[in-house]
């Protein structure tokens, strides 16, 4: 029977993500509203569902390390998986918006988890604790971001000039999007819920799990919805997905989670933090290679490897 879930869900999310995308992109047309902005606060912060409930039910049963790690494996899974696999279909173009706006407050935003997380890592003896006043702080800050973000938005002159040729109806494009989030959602948790337990039978260990189950489980539906979006010819929409489901992540969970019950996470070690920046700085980085603004194909090839290394070190210290 699980097997037979684990299909269901699948084919949830992959229709959840075929709706998902063509309400977003007639939402963007409707309203004349870039695709990368969509793609950076609706299906954003829809698609990250699943790591808000995962870390707040971990915080609120005082399983800060879950909390977090959740939030830090899924930025990773994101950017150098999800990333990695829509490059690979077609390389992703970044505007000059994107370079001096969207990805440098990416980089921001990891290096704010450094530095809530700096106590432990510098002196093992003293855990670091993400308290309600740094929540908060960090609320703030993801709120500030999304204003500052459709602001410029709306002085800039949008990327998509002419609108659909058969424009759907309000009723319909606001049925689609919430219905694709709902059944990303769902079926991300029900390929999740049985994809463990079908590990747990063949004998998979418990860190392998949740190293790469759990992390990648509650990023399907970004995986999902993002490759849909590149297939369909909108890597705008997948790259406003992942840099601001990254975004949403530390900001917006763990600043809620930690006002809500104040953090103490264990086990997150210098490495971790590093490849988290390392993430945000290599997608900054894509857009000065080659005099190309863009990840192209190569670097989505480079971006898996290094998940790969990463995975290998984890399971072998």
């Amino acid at each position: 029977m699980e097997y037979l879930y684990l299909l269901a869900g699948l084919v949830l999310i992959l229709a959840g993500a075929n709706y998902l995308t063509d309400g977003s992109v007639a939402l963007a047309e409707r309203f004349r509203v870039p695709g990368f902005l969509i793609g950076l606060t609706i299906v954003a912060v829809g698609t990250s569902t699943p790591e808000l409930v995962v870390s707040f039910l971990s915080a609120l049963e005082g399983q800060g390390d879950m909390a977090v790690g959740n939030v830090v494996g899924s930025n990773l899974f994101n950017v150098f998986i999800i990333l990695g696999v829509c490059a690979l279909i077609r390389p992703l173009p970044l505007t000059r918006q994107n370079i001096r706006r969207d990805l440098p407050v990416g980089v921001a935003a990891s290096l704010v988890l450094c530095a809530v997380l700096a106590d432990e890592v510098l002196d093992p003896t003293h855990p670091a604790r993400i308290g309600r006043i740094e929540g908060l702080a960090m609320l703030l800050l993801y709120v500030l971001s999304v204003w500052t973000a459709a602001r410029a938005a709306r002085r800039e002159q949008p990327a998509e000039e002419t609108p659909a040729a058969r424009p759907i109806a309000g009723w319909l494009m606001a049925l689609m999007i919430v219905g694709g989030l709902a059944a990303l959602v769902f079926g991300g948790e029900i390929f999740l819920h049985n994809a463990v337990a079908i590990a747990r039978k063949l004998g998979v260990s418990e860190s392998v799990i949740a190293i790469t189950l759990v992390a990648g489980g509650t990023s399907l539906p970004e995986l999902a919805s993002s490759v849909v979006s590149v297939v369909k010819g909108r890597p705008d929409i997948a790259l406003g997905n992942v840099v601001g489901s990254n975004i949403a992540n530390i900001l917006l969970i763990l600043g809620l989670c930690s006002t809500v019950v104040p953090l103490t996470p264990g086990g997150i070690d210098a490495v971790t933090l590093g490849a988290v920046v390392l993430s945000s700085l290599l997608l900054f980085a894509a857009a000065f290679t080659f005099r190309r603004r863009a990840l192209d194909r190569w670097e989505g090839v480079l971006f898996l490897a290094i998940y790969g290394a990463y995975l290998w070190w984890l399971l072998a210290k």
